[in-house]
């Protein structure tokens, strides 16, 4: 099976609309997903055998990069094809010059967060009441790597 990875562009966006309802237990709006418009964009596709099974949507904004939404399909994870995108994403980070990587992951999010420290990332603080969950709010993580000094 071939891993590749491309940017993401109008011919993955029914897949990624189609992943993003599964993988999050409170999905972007699908405007959101399908809104290319930003110059700031470096969002990425991952493929198997040339299939959609995970993306990335992040900015960089004057070598900061944000992460915003990253998600392997469910039928795949456990696979170790998140932590392939994630060191993609960090690989394109430093191809592109940037400085440092930002992201924000729930606090109950123990997978990513373990495969955030594997990957080099530091906890930054916390954002309280961040992410809606079933009959209230969790808190985010922030996290931070920097790839130049």
């Amino acid at each position: 099976m071939a891993v590749t990875f491309e940017p993401l562009s109008e011919r993955h966006l029914s897949s990624v609309w189609h992943i993003e309802k599964l993988a999050h237990t409170h999905p972007w709006a699908k405007k959101s997903i399908y809104d290319l418009g930003n110059r700031f964009q470096c969002h990425h596709v991952m493929l198997l055998d040339g299939q959609v099974v995970g993306y990335f949507y992040a900015q960089n904004v004057v070598g900061e990069v944000s992460l915003l939404n990253i998600a392997v399909s469910p039928e795949y994870q456990g696979q170790r094809l998140g932590f392939q995108l994630a060191e993609f994403f960090c690989a394109y980070c430093q191809s592109q010059q940037a400085e440092s990587i930002w992201l924000e992951v729930r606090e109950s999010n123990y997978r990513a967060i373990k495969l955030y420290h594997k990957l080099g990332f530091s906890d930054v603080d916390t954002r309280p009441h961040y992410y809606p969950v079933a009959g209230g709010r969790e808190d985010a993580v922030i996290m931070s790597y920097y790839l130049a000094d």
